[in-house]
């Protein structure tokens, strides 16, 4: 009997002592996730949520919000410059994407070696992607300058006529695409980097040995395996092509003509120009759903075209 009490004893105080370190281990855990959940709840929950309110509403932030339903959406959907600034932020998204892509590929299979002067190349290549894009957007808005720019400049030389880069409604987007291609390429080279390097250097060897050439080895080998990436890189670069106004704002303000009239400035030229903040609100649920709905899309397609061992 004693030693029954004994064993009975041991094993409460070994369970209270099993529930005091589970319960140490679970204050511990939220301690340090507490922060990040106010954080969230503060900086992006409440926004959110008056956000949505705000968009069912008439408000100038000058004078207390009025109701009006979903007017903001019924008008979101019969504006012109609405539909004119999303076609405009699709185009942006058509010429960025494959060209992002296409060069920061060919960037990484290019630095992809062992080496000083390749690591050289890596860090020269990433710099636009740490540097301030109002600071590259002034810059490129010199290169593209009518009148004392570099690339008319280069073309005077040659004898070529001048090119309106920025004032042309022409050329203008493609040429906002080239600041943007140029200044995410370094990152999404590094992206790709990752990937080629996580390849198993035994696939090129045995692709050699069966006397398969560079073509052939990127085409059945490195594009097979580096499609996880590509997948990240496309779901992120179309989700940035969406969100683009850093540049536009710099460079154009939305011009020539509303030819870079992209969705994001319209957005800001209603909450901030405007005063029209409830319509403002309901553009950017607008922009959040479509983003939302394309990227749900983008991961039903590609995430059953992704491999992950060609065994």
């Amino acid at each position: 009997m004693r030693t029954s009490a004994v064993l009975n004893t041991t094993r409460q105080a070994r369970k209270h002592e099993s529930i005091g370190r589970r319960l140490r281990l679970d204050l511990t855990g939220w301690a340090f996730v507490t922060p990040n959940v106010v954080g969230f709840v503060v900086f992006v929950g409440i926004p959110m949520v008056a956000g949505l309110v705000i968009s069912f509403s008439q408000w100038d932030m000058l004078t207390s919000p009025k109701w009006i339903g979903i007017s903001n959406y019924i008008r979101m959907v019969q504006d012109p410059l609405m539909w004119l600034s999303l076609r405009n932020t699709l185009y942006y998204a058509v010429l960025t994407i494959p060209g992002t892509i296409i060069v920061s590929l060919a960037l990484a299979i290019a630095v992809n070696r062992v080496g000083l002067m390749f690591k050289t190349y890596r860090l020269f290549f990433f710099i636009p992607v740490v540097s301030s894009t109002v600071a590259i957007s002034l810059m490129w808005k010199w290169v593209y300058n009518d009148q004392f720019g570099l690339l008319n400049w280069l073309l005077g030389l040659f004898g070529l006529p001048q090119v309106g880069w920025l004032t042309n409604p022409a050329i203008s987007m493609i040429s906002v695409a080239i600041v943007a291609i140029w200044k995410s390429m370094g990152y999404y080279m590094v992206l790709f980097l990752a990937g080629l390097q996580g390849i198993p250097a035994h696939l090129y060897e045995a692709a050699r040995i069966d006397g398969a050439g560079a073509w052939r080895q990127f085409w059945n080998i490195t594009l097979p395996l580096l499609s996880p990436t590509m997948f990240f890189v496309l779901i992120i670069s179309v989700i940035g092509s969406f969100q683009v106004f850093d540049q536009v704002y710099v460079m154009t303000q939305g011009g020539p003509g509303n030819s870079t009239l992209v969705y994001n400035y319209y957005l800001w030229q209603n909450a901030f120009q405007y005063f029209k903040m409830g319509y403002a609100s309901a553009l950017a649920y607008g922009l959040f759903v479509l983003i939302f709905v394309v990227t749900l899309i983008q991961v039903k397609v590609l995430n059953k075209r992704v491999v992950y061992d060609l065994g």
